[in-house]
């Protein structure tokens, strides 16, 4: 990666591995379970920095210091006990910078974005909204044609009950509320989970909507595991990461595969490069670039 983009490592002191932006110290406390007050200090400790870290790569890339982030995976229950109650890092970013945001998983096989993310399953009904659908639609075209330079982007939505419902036998939800939500926004389908992301690997589609979260990322990670990057669409600058999460249970062990999160550094410098240029292009930006 080292010759891709110059990185400015954000984190805490202590871990072992040298940073360019400190966001206080690490002490690595008494190893004791996450369920004593011991472990629980410790990953509260954890979130804390975490949530620092992120808070700063964002303020560094707002600045215009550097062009795009690249997280590491978060333990969620951690960032919750660290102060930071934020389901994860989509929403926090969005929280962070006041943009509308959506949650894309891309690797070279297929794209997948999420119009829900980290919802219970009994409450995607209820968040699966016509505006919800058009706001990710309108984001993922938005995304693909800055991002990607995908003039006029094919974006499918896929159906939320089995077969797309069957004319009613299985749900009426797709065709009440998914394919009206569809035609306006300009997106094909909705299209039965089990058909549209083969369509999208034979080369139909640009990208698929997916309804809810465990339904599209089956599909990104049985396409493209260990290839897949996560990428925050909506943002004004590139945030990429890889798809999988912290593995806690193999830590330092030598067994963790690092090759999503070299692909997630290696997308964020091509688009990063990508924004530069078009920005050079209209004589915006000539006072950034400062870093990678």
């Amino acid at each position: 990666m080292a010759g891709a983009a110059r990185f400015v490592v954000v984190g805490p002191t202590g871990t072992g591995v040298a940073v360019d932006e400190a966001v206080g110290a690490w002490t690595e406390g008494t190893g004791a379970s996450p369920d004593t007050p011991d472990g629980r200090a410790r990953d509260a400790r954890a979130g804390a920095l975490a949530g620092r870290a992120i808070e700063r790569a964002v303020a560094l890339a707002q600045a215009g210091t550097v062009q795009g982030i690249v997280t590491a995976p978060i333990d969620k229950a951690a960032l919750l006990a660290g102060g930071y109650d934020h389901p994860g890092h989509t929403e926090m970013l969005e929280a962070l910078t006041g943009h509308p945001t959506v949650m894309m998983l891309a690797s070279p096989r297929l794209r997948v974005v999420l119009a829900t993310t980290h919802l219970p399953l009994r409450e995607v009904f209820a968040a699966l909204t016509p505006e919800r659908i058009a706001r990710t639609a309108r984001i993922t075209r938005e995304g693909l044609q800055r991002a990607y330079g995908i003039a006029a982007p094919r974006i499918a939505l896929c159906a939320l009950n089995p077969h797309a419902g069957d004319h009613g036998r299985f749900g009426r939800e797709d065709d009440e509320l998914l394919a009206p939500a569809a035609r306006a926004a300009g997106i094909a389908g909705p299209f039965p989970a089990d058909t549209v992301f083969v369509r999208a690997l034979r080369g139909e589609f640009d990208a698929v909507i997916a309804p809810y979260h465990d339904v599209g990322m089956t599909a990104i990670k049985v396409a493209s595991f260990g290839e897949g990057v996560n990428v925050t669409l909506g943002l004004p600058f590139v945030r990429t990461s890889p798809d999988h999460g912290t593995a806690l249970d193999i830590a330092g062990q030598g067994k963790a595969d690092a090759g999503s999160f070299v692909a997630a550094a290696l997308l964020a410098a091509r688009l990063g490069a990508r924004g530069r240029e078009e920005r050079g292009s209209r004589g915006e930006g000539k006072d950034q670039g400062k870093g990678e």
